[in-house]
């Protein structure tokens, strides 16, 4: 859900990335910016500080390139799992607060969306393969939210982690239209009301 930033070389002691990572981390900037579509392999290249010929390299296609991208956004969502499972071990219910806190934060901060969300949306072709990426991503984060809400006792535990998830998934698209302050701004609020609405207690 946060931004990718690329880090350059300097006297103020940032890391370099390699030529592959600085790549990645560049397109999944400029993807996000200015969609997919609208994003070709010179103006990668060049942000990057690179060539075609070192992208070409290391991706035999622009396709691969944001096959890439996609894989590091699903990873990136599996480590927030991860740590909520670290956080609160043996808590469902703690973890998914947690989820709802960070969904929140998100929100708040970032007013382009779910990274894979837009590009599903920009990649119109269905048989593209980074669309089977983020189907199997999206696939495995409901799977663990449902257990979640399993193991929490939670009332029709399928239909609370359906409901919340297209709760979060409408309110950052609620925040690029209508603002920080507009009704995406009541997600973290709902959410809570719904989980004990749900038997999950307080979940402030």
């Amino acid at each position: 859900m946060s931004d990718t930033i690329v880090h350059h070389d300097g006297m103020d002691g940032t890391v370099a990335l390699r030529p592959r990572e600085r790549i990645v981390a560049t397109a999944r900037d400029l993807f996000r910016r200015h969609g997919i579509r609208a994003v070709g392999v010179d103006a990668i290249a060049e942000a990057a500080r690179t060539n075609k010929m070192t992208l070409y390299r290391h991706f035999r296609s622009k396709d691969e390139l944001i096959v890439e991208c996609m894989q590091r956004a699903v990873d990136e969502s599996n480590l927030w799992w991860d740590q909520f499972d670290a956080e609160h071990p043996d808590d469902p219910l703690g973890q998914i607060k947690a989820w709802i806190e960070r969904g929140a934060e998100c929100i708040g901060a970032d007013e382009r969306g779910c990274e894979m969300a837009t590009a599903a949306i920009d990649l119109a072709a269905d048989d593209h393969p980074a669309r089977r990426v983020i189907e199997a991503g999206k696939k495995l984060h409901r799977d663990r939210f449902v257990d979640l809400c399993v193991r929490a006792g939670l009332v029709k535990p399928e239909l609370v982690a359906d409901t919340l998830w297209l709760l979060l998934e409408g309110a950052r698209i609620s925040r690029q239209s209508a603002g920080a302050e507009g009704p995406s701004a009541h997600f973290k609020r709902m959410a809570e009301a719904m989980i004990t609405a749900a038997g999950g207690g307080r979940a402030g």
